[in-house]
């Protein structure tokens, strides 16, 4: 059998490998503050990097039948809406079968989900696209009272679906215009995305944050970040020190931010996606 030439992938397929690469980068992305990468584990006992890769590929036919449903539909409508959030819960079934039931990709199944969808039906205008579909209410969808939709209550923070609704501004407004600059400064690939990461975390009310370590682990996570960043970012010995200092505080809190993890995914999807544009 020959191997499958890159001209000969469909659309679909393209953007489904767009996005589990953007979920592999970011899981590799090291040193994350408390978060799994090449190192260890972060601040969380049931999760390694080889399970955030099998789970990462585990969505690849998830997000592809999201973007063949987008192209079937062709608009934004409910009728699209409440497909993806069928094909989102199948993928999330498929996910907790590779992980053994650990919630690995929750989060970016929705974020990701939404924007492989909209870069299907309008890559120029993606984040406007996804606001779009996350402001249809999905008929189907459970109520389960989720770590996200506690926090949200106690806290009044604003959630993933928020997020969603209002066009990822922790993306296009810190990660994606962090992420130009660093590079813009030749920091390095990796480190431009760590403080694409950091500079998410300085604004964001990251739930993952909230839920395990209340206002003093979002705190904590958000005046740290803008500290690294302060010092000149991750390609500085100053930002280097920061980011260390940043790491012990939260895993002191055992304060993950896996809301911002799933804002990098997406912030470099977009950017993948900007690439091939």
């Amino acid at each position: 059998m020959r191997a499958l030439k890159l001209h000969e992938l469909s659309l679909a397929d393209r953007l489904a490998d767009m996005a589990v690469d953007a979920l592999i980068d970011e899981a590799d992305l090291s040193p994350k503050p408390a978060l799994v990468d090449r190192r260890g584990n972060g601040a969380h006992r049931d999760l390694h990097l080889r399970l955030m890769h099998a789970s990462a590929l585990s969505l690849w036919p998830m997000f592809k039948e999201m973007a063949e449903a987008a192209i079937e539909f062709g608009e934004v409508g409910l009728p699209l809406r409440e497909a993806l959030g069928r094909i989102g819960r199948d993928g999330e079934q498929a996910m907790l079968a590779t992980t053994g039931g650990v919630n690995t990709h929750r989060g970016a199944i929705w974020a990701l989900g939404l924007l492989t969808a909209s870069a299907a039906l309008a890559p120029r205008a993606i984040t406007l696209t996804a606001a779009r579909l996350a402001l249809l209410n999905d008929r189907y969808a459970p109520q389960p009272l989720s770590h996200g939709a506690q926090v949200e209550q106690r806290y009044g923070a604003r959630g993933a679906r928020e997020e969603a609704q209002l066009g990822f501004p922790a993306v296009t407004q810190r990660g994606l215009p962090q992420l130009h600059k660093s590079r813009r400064q030749n920091a390095g690939e990796q480190n431009a995305r760590l403080d694409a990461l950091l500079a998410i975390m300085t604004e964001l009310a990251d739930t993952c944050v909230l839920y395990r370590a209340g206002t003093e682990g979002l705190q904590t996570m958000q005046h740290g970040a803008q500290a690294v960043l302060d010092a000149g970012g991750s390609a500085t010995l100053a930002g280097r020190r920061r980011l260390h200092e940043l790491d012990n505080q939260l895993l002191a809190l055992n304060a993950s931010p896996g809301g911002a993890a799933d804002l990098l995914a997406a912030c470099l999807f977009i950017d993948r996606l900007d690439g091939a544009l």
